[in-house]
């Protein structure tokens, strides 16, 4: 793979970038260090500023800076993204009250990305969620992203 890995973050990241009591925390920060150093091209999308911005006020601007402080790029919202999250709930990949969910892989897969970083074990971060999207996505014309949380990414020691 040529030049910096294209990261996608989903919304977890972002929370848990300021939920130090979480195992994830530190690897999590690490990850966001490794933006700032150049180490990848990072990404968010309108679906995740929108989840932000519905969280608590405590935490949403905090979250929601993440964004500018780490140069993260924002991809729009877009209606092939919303076509693919559909064929993935079509599929019973991702369960039918999940769009969200759904969207994030659909909006990463459809920009390219290489890798999308979650901490969303329920619908987005398993060995099934990534093989049998990365299938869909391959009927569709697009190719299959890795989906990891930031342990399996990060170069954190402790």
């Amino acid at each position: 793979m040529a030049g910096k890995l294209k990261i996608y973050l989903e919304t977890t990241m972002f929370n848990y970038y300021f939920d130090s009591d979480r195992d994830a925390h530190p690897y999590t920060v690490r990850l966001f260090e490794e933006i700032a150093a150049g180490k990848y091209e990072a990404y968010t999308s309108e679906y995740v500023v929108r989840e932000l911005e519905a969280a608590k006020k405590d935490k949403r601007g905090k979250m929601l800076d993440l964004i500018q402080d780490y140069g993260i790029t924002v991809l729009d919202a877009d209606p092939k993204a919303l076509r693919l999250a559909n064929v993935y709930i079509e599929a019973k990949i991702i369960p039918d009250n999940y769009l969200a969910d759904a969207l994030h892989i659909a909006i990463a897969s459809i920009n390219g990305m290489d890798m999308i970083l979650s901490l969303n074990f329920k619908h987005i971060v398993s060995r099934t969620t990534e093989e049998l999207t990365g299938a869909i996505n391959k009927l569709n014309g697009y190719r299959a992203v890795e989906i990891r949380p930031p342990m399996e990414v990060a170069e954190y020691e402790d």
